[in-house]
């Protein structure tokens, strides 16, 4: 069975473009962002690897971040990083990590179905696919994205979805369909409105079942 959300992300260690990193002391107390692709040296990797580079600062705004997978060596990755970075017209800082043994890969069920792992591998059959994970500060899984490697992702939305997680950790909210940042939020239905409103103030009460409010800087 693949991993939940709620499940605690296994633990790994393992060489990194920033050396050698183990995953939850990597995390610290922040969000992080494990994401794999195919293969070092693809034209759709390198637009999304180009895209994670530009939004680093977005990142670290959010106390969080980003690890890349790749079945390929630290040293193909070190190469692959200036196609990268001319692509992006941004520094490719995150860590890549090498996952040749193909350990992450299945430790996080990364692999598509027909996955065939001999020496000579092809992104076609033994690449794993465009897999995402935000995991929390407590080591936890809190959401999971998964693309077939013929469908770049998009990060604006992994973007908004990590934003999403984060107005919602901890406190009895969830947003509503395509909520960015700065609309309301919606209130958990294990809050009365008596109480939503001595919390929170006015309450837009659409349903009885679905109330929203501002959401909370």
């Amino acid at each position: 069975m693949g991993l939940r959300i709620n499940d605690i992300a296994p633990d790994f260690t393992a060489d990194s473009t920033a050396g050698k990193l183990t995953l939850h002391e990597w995390i610290g107390d922040s969000y992080a962002i494990l994401f794999s692709h195919p293969k070092d040296f693809t034209p759709v990797c390198t637009t999304e690897f180009g895209a994670v580079a530009q939004l680093a600062p977005e990142f670290a705004k959010r106390n969080t971040k980003v690890m890349g997978v790749s079945v390929d060596s630290v040293e193909e990755h070190m190469k692959w990083k200036a196609d990268i970075e001319a692509v992006a017209g941004a520094p490719a800082d995150f860590p890549i990590i090498d996952d040749t043994s193909l350990n992450v890969a299945k430790l996080y069920d990364m692999l598509p179905a027909e996955a065939y792992l001999p020496d000579g591998r092809t992104p076609a059959d033994s690449a794993t696919v465009r897999t995402v994970f935000i995991i929390g500060p407590d080591k936890k899984v809190r959401l999971t994205m998964t693309y077939p490697m013929s469908v770049g992702r998009n990060f604006a939305e992994i973007l908004r979805a990590l934003d999403a997680v984060r107005a919602t950790d901890g406190v009895p909210f969830a947003t509503p369909a395509n909520w960015v940042p700065g609309q309301d939020v919606i209130v958990a239905l294990s809050v009365s409105t008596e109480d939503a409103k001595a919390r929170f103030g006015d309450v837009d009460v659409k349903l009885p079942y679905l109330r929203t409010v501002k959401a909370p800087k």
